[in-house]
């Protein structure tokens, strides 16, 4: 059972929970002899001290985080290092690990994978950094393994930066967080918000981590309950879960839309750290005496089934014991889902997977940071030793997380167990998570444990008719399912299973022969490989006085995540391409998207190259002519000379999952000045569009003023954001100018001159 505490708590010793109500002061004077000022309180969080340790800012609240390591992979760190080397870059500051994990399988784009992995070495060694090379680790193993540190802080530019469970503080963001942080800038944000996770009992035989993170994440996604807050994991449960039981846990807090996640530590955790020979990096992490919490999470671990997420969220979730008594009305409500997402572009139904009364699943994986760990592989062997997976359509994948991992399960006979079944073992590699490996067939259905399972994120093209769809399960349960052929199987129903929990040893020596670590020391002279498709951000403007902006795209599904911004999978090849990757954007929520941004943007270059946006020969010079006219009306002085036009996109909720900033900069090089919402999904892509120089609008109402194809006119938004107002003043363009107001919420004086300046790249050269 999982219960979410109304209003905040005290936690006394760690163990006892006090909900802040109206009795609350009676209960803790007569337990304490007094009663804390909640302030005093909230200050002894292990987070409110982690965060504090790292802020160079002298107030509490406004902090100026340095983290003390960076982690980037390969669809992130020729951008981030771009962006920075515009910027000054000459050495990086702190240990910065380029792991080469995502495009290290993709069949797209003839040299331009292995180009990026050059270019990441090439940068290592001339900037001091540390390069892992394709197929040794996935990032966050890397990272657990070789980076975490009890009590440190880790900036990652993959949303899955979570590494909460050993005593680190990590934090997922886009690629202009890191490249402030490499040109010895800070992350600035209001201290955020801490709720407690706190668990209690143990968890049954056949459940594991997963079933366990998507019961929480049902319970908080869709209310906002841990939203941009840091959720911190407390209570006598903790000490009933392995490391790696944590670890699992932990990762997949990013689903819930929280900033960060840290967990008290024990001597299973200092365990961890003396397996892999870094005995130091250990210490004991505690919320103080009294410590006040914004809310309360209880999660009681007896109590929790095999859990499924359904298409297309890892918070569409049910118990499989659930889903299975009732296949027809959940189905019937996957395929209500499937029709909001996929807009009608496609036929979808997964009822023609009841088989008998069975669900049966096309595909089985168990992979990358979340399911890719030593002791999710070894309990599904346990599963599947001496079964097989048969000769019909199911298939079973397993990616071990790192190459020592793998090494291990070569050595105890694991690796043997799993390949005798059928199974087949791959190396390292987040291909699976994002749709770049193990794309099942059309109408397929997967199941896997993976971090997320968005419309088309399995590598299915919706834009070709082509449509699969996947289901986050634990490894267990993907394990008894592989066991039954592919019928839906919770690992519970197998009782007579033996886990036998073999010991991890951990070998780092395959790190030691191919892992480039420069220990800091830079190389000048080296040359950075520039591949043909590696390319410079191009060239952008201040915030004129005044903006126009034409809405070129509507999308009005609840939630929008990066992946419906800019398509993960195979586009991930040309993310060293701002111009090149741009073409994709929206491409499969909103394929005119492109050319509508595109006639928007050559109405941008006419007017930089000293024409009017209303002159030259294009399509829309009539319209946007009149467009002009009907501004000056209103406001005579208008001059077209100091007004930028540009695209705009509305979305109700934007943001949701991935941290790559591609997501926005793809926008903007495509001519894009704002977004419009009613609401950001998360902290990490409102922040992706101001380091962009793209103004993250707010406009709360349900009912829109403007639509698909309108303009705005926003006179005076350079003052309005020098002059630092929330609600600014604009109008939807007519024969007569609709007033609206969109309102702008908090930005730092820094986020400011970005957007002032056009983007953070020439933020730092103005600097």
């Amino acid at each position: 059972m999982i219960t979410l505490l109304q209003n905040g708590a005290w936690l006394l010793n760690g163990q006892e929970i006090v909900e802040d109500t109206a009795d609350s002061t009676t209960i803790l004077n007569s337990k304490l002899g007094y009663v804390p000022e909640k302030k005093d309180a909230a200050a002894q969080t292990m987070a409110y001290n982690i965060l504090q340790a790292h802020n160079t800012s002298d107030s509490k609240e406004q902090l100026k985080i340095k983290f003390d390591k960076m982690t980037s992979h390969d669809i992130t760190f020729v951008g981030i290092i771009q962006t920075a080397r515009a910027s000054g870059l000459e050495k990086f500051p702190i240990p910065y690990v380029l792991t080469n994990c995502h495009n290290s399988l993709c069949a797209v784009g003839g040299t331009i994978n292995e180009d990026d992995h050059m270019f990441g070495l090439t940068c290592a060694q001339k900037y001091g950094g540390i390069y892992v090379p394709p197929h040794q680790a996935v990032i966050h193993q890397f990272a657990r393994e070789m980076l975490a540190t009890c009590g440190g802080m880790i900036l990652g530019s993959d949303s899955h930066t979570r590494y909460g469970a050993l005593g680190t503080m990590a934090i997922g963001e886009g690629g202009g967080e890191l490249a402030k942080q490499l040109l010895c800038r800070t992350y600035d944000i209001n201290m955020p918000g801490v709720v407690g996770i706190y668990l209690t009992g143990e968890p049954m035989k056949g459940v594991g981590p997963q079933d366990v993170a998507l019961a929480i994440i049902g319970e908080v996604f869709a209310n906002g309950y841990v939203n941009n807050k840091v959720m911190e994991f407390v209570g006598p449960g903790v000490s009933n879960l392995s490391a790696e039981f944590r670890i699992g846990i932990d990762v997949m807090t990013t689903e819930t839309t929280c900033l960060s996640s840290i967990w008290r530590t024990d001597d299973k955790i200092e365990e961890f750290y003396v397996l892999h020979n870094r005995p130091e990096d250990y210490k004991e992490l505690n919320p103080g005496k009294v410590a006040y919490y914004d809310g309360m999470v209880v999660v009681d671990l007896s109590t929790i089934k095999p859990m499924i997420a359904m298409p297309f969220h890892p918070s569409n979730t049910y118990t499989i014991e659930e889903l299975n008594a009732n296949l027809e009305d959940i189905l019937d409500d996957v395929a209500k889902r499937a029709a909001v997402s996929f807009d009608g572009a496609v036929d979808y139904t997964l009822k023609d997977k009841i088989v008998d009364g069975k669900l049966y699943c096309d595909q089985g994986i168990i992979a990358g940071c979340a399911g890719g760990g030593f002791e999710n592989i070894c309990d599904a062997a346990d599963i599947m030793r001496g079964r097989s997976i048969g000769s019909d359509k199911f298939t079973m994948n397993v990616y071990p997380a790192s190459t020592p991992i793998y090494m291990e399960l070569l050595r105890n006979g694991v690796a043997a167990d799993l390949l005798a079944t059928g199974t087949v073992l791959k190396t390292a590699f987040c291909g699976p998570c994002f749709g770049a490996g193990d794309t099942p067939a059309n109408n397929a259905f997967s199941i896997r444990h993976t971090t997320r399972n968005f419309p088309n994120r399995e590598g299915s093209k919706l834009q070709n008719g082509q449509v699969a769809s996947v289901a986050l399960m634990d490894a267990r349960s993907i394990a008894a399912t592989a066991a039954n052929k592919g019928f839906l199987t919770p690992a519970t129903d197998l009782a007579d299973i033996e886990y036998k929990h073999p010991k991890y040893h951990f070998d780092k020596t395959i790190y030691d022969n191919r892992v480039y670590d420069s220990k800091g020391v830079a190389h000048p002279e080296v040359e950075i490989h520039f591949g043909p498709n590696i390319k410079d951000w191009p060239a952008m403007t201040a915030l004129t006085d005044d903006l126009i902006v034409k809405v070129v795209s509507e999308i009005h599904d609840p939630v929008t995540t990066t992946d419906e911004l800019i398509p993960s999978g195979e586009t991930s090849s040309f993310r060293s391409n701002p111009l090149g990757l741009a073409e994709f954007t929206l491409s499969r929520k909103d394929p005119a998207y492109v050319g509508r941004a595109k006639a928007v943007r050559a109405l941008e270059e006419a007017r930089q190259a000293g024409g009017c946006p209303c002159s030259g020969g294009t399509e829309l010079s009539d319209e946007v002519k009149a467009v002009i006219e009907n501004i000056k009306k209103a406001f005579p002085d208008m001059d077209a000379k100091k007004t930028a036009v540009g695209s705009t996109i509305y979305a109700v909720k934007p943001g949701d999952g991935s941290a790559r900033e591609q997501a926005a900069s793809c926008q903007k090089v495509l001519g894009g000045w704002a977004n419009i919402a009613k609401g950001y999904a998360t902290k990490r892509y409102r922040s992706n569009l101001i380091n962009w120089g793209m103004l993250p609008f707010i406009y709360p109402e349900d009912e829109l003023p403007f639509a698909n194809d309108d303009y705005i006119f926003i006179p005076g938004i350079r003052k309005a954001i020098e002059d630092k107002l929330t609600d600014i003043p604009a109008y939807v363009v007519g024969e007569e100018m609709k007033p609206i107001t969109l309102k702008m919420g908090e930005l730092t004086d820094d986020e400011r001159k970005i957007i002032l300046a056009g983007c953070l790249i020439n933020y730092y050269k103005e600097a």
